[in-house]
């Protein structure tokens, strides 16, 4: 353990989240979004702390947002991690967040992680492979989910609504330890350039589109530090920061003599994982040569870029769309349950002691109720998560939907494929499908919603 404790961790745990709306609001902020009926942000704290890596720094985007955040870990978390909460102004790209601070790094690696991930990689092993690499970068790679989950995934809803996952483009040296260019895939508009100097000089490089960046990187401190002083215009770790460093591997050096000659390999996005304007690479100023070997490991003269590839049966998935948090609730309410701490019961499901189900109510394998729910009679949960204190009347039927906390639903309600947010109340026989509904909103008696999302205008 000894050299993992010299890590420190930045987890960028967002604020509020367009991609995400009317899930996420003023009240409820990213990282507190529940998943299995705990905040997200758990998640990628529970790893850390497994992983014996707990000094961090947890940047939150607005200052209402931090206040919520901070005060939830400090009781969540009180005396088992040492946490530093840093407000930073919203609508920022992701380098900028860490930009922000850079100042409270003080040891040798830092490892980035998105505060959204779900995930079972050990984080250990990814800060002990970029120590014993002596990399200044080590990026974690995972299989991109395959076109049969797709399908699974698309057929339980509205198939024009789903978009299929964005693919990387990542080129491995034939070792699969080195990434020597990585072009992500989220917006398709544009073609992706690998410069012909990086053909030449690696006589063999591997593209892969099965792979998928997954948000979690190693940095050697010294190097990310100048880089980001340096070049003002790298505003996206994934899309500015993490190529540019690849760009940069002096031990290709014909890679950073800024060759133009480029071939076409595919498509690229002309906007950074914020959704804010991608800097065009030929704005970014050049890495000095002469800081590289002043700042690296004394052994080596080298700036290596590496991978970390999680093993086929390791999960990994983050919460960044509306999709996304429904697939992730039904992973963790099932197979991925190990990951809640919660105990499951011998019909495969979760119920907590102190939740009261009624006579004839059946709450099927895969399913959740938190605790001081209260179910009525002739009740139907088939994969599903019903969240604390909610009061869920006679003869409602609740089919492949999240309903998070203090939700009343009166006799006679249909919910399917939806996402109820906290203190929504629905009125009786009311019937949701393919719907988002907003914290606090009401469903009047009887109506019916199909493919909306709904919810209360906010005070500004």
């Amino acid at each position: 353990m000894g050299p993992i404790m010299k890590f420190q961790v930045v987890v960028l745990a967002g604020g509020m989240s367009k991609k995400l709306f009317p899930l996420v609001s003023k009240d409820v902020p990213k990282a507190l979004l529940p998943v299995g009926n705990r905040p997200v942000l758990s998640y990628v704290l529970e790893l850390l702390e497994a992983n014996n890596l707990k000094d961090l720094i947890v940047v939150v985007a607005g200052e209402d947002a931090a206040v919520r955040v901070g005060g939830w870990i400090t009781e969540a978390y009180d005396g088992r991690l040492h946490v530093e909460v840093a407000a930073v102004s919203e609508d920022i790209g992701t380098a900028d967040a860490l930009r922000a601070v850079l100042h409270r790094l003080v040891v040798d690696d830092v490892l980035v992680v998105s505060g959204d991930i779900v995930s079972d990689v050990p984080l250990g092993a990814i800060a002990a492979a970029h120590r014993r690499k002596r990399a200044v970068l080590t990026a974690m790679l995972c299989s991109s989910p395959s076109a049969s989950t797709a399908e699974a995934i698309s057929s339980t809803g509205k198939d024009k609504a789903k978009k299929p996952s964005p693919i990387d483009i990542v080129g491995l040296d034939t070792s699969h330890q080195h990434l020597l260019f990585l072009a992500s895939g989220t917006q398709v508009d544009k073609d992706v350039k690998i410069r012909r100097s990086l053909i030449r000089v690696v006589d063999q490089m591997e593209i892969h589109m099965d792979l998928m960046d997954a948000h979690l990187y190693a940095f050697n401190r010294a190097i990310l530090q100048e880089v980001l002083e340096l070049c003002q215009g790298i505003k996206s770790i994934k899309q500015d920061l993490v190529p540019y460093l690849v760009r940069s591997q002096s031990k290709f050096g014909a890679i950073a003599s800024g060759d133009t000659q480029t071939e076409a390999v595919g498509k690229t996005p002309n906007k950074d994982d914020s959704g804010q304007p991608q800097t065009p690479m030929q704005d970014i100023v050049p890495l000095p040569q002469h800081i590289l070997p002043g700042v690296l490991h004394p052994a080596s003269l080298e700036l290596t870029c590496c991978v970390y590839i999680a093993s086929e049966g390791k999960y990994c998935s983050r919460v960044n769309s509306i999709q996304t948090y429904g697939d992730i609730n039904r992973d963790v309410a099932g197979e991925l349950v190990f990951l809640t701490g919660y105990t499951v019961s011998n019909q495969n499901n979760v119920i907590h002691p102190t939740a009261e189900i009624g006579s004839k109510t059946t709450v099927g394998p895969q399913c959740m109720v938190g605790d001081g729910s209260k179910l009525g009679d002739k009740c139907s949960v088939k994969k599903s998560i019903v969240g604390r204190h909610c009061r869920i009347g006679s003869n409602v039927k609740i089919i492949n939907s999240v309903v998070m906390n203090h939700v009343t639903v009166e006799d006679g309600c249909l919910i399917q494929g939806s996402v109820i947010c906290s203190n929504v109340h629905l009125q009786e026989r009311a019937n949701l499908k393919d719907c988002q509904v907003g914290a606090g909103y009401i469903i009047t008696a009887n109506s019916e919603h199909k493919a909306e999302a709904l919810s209360k205008r906010e005070k500004s």
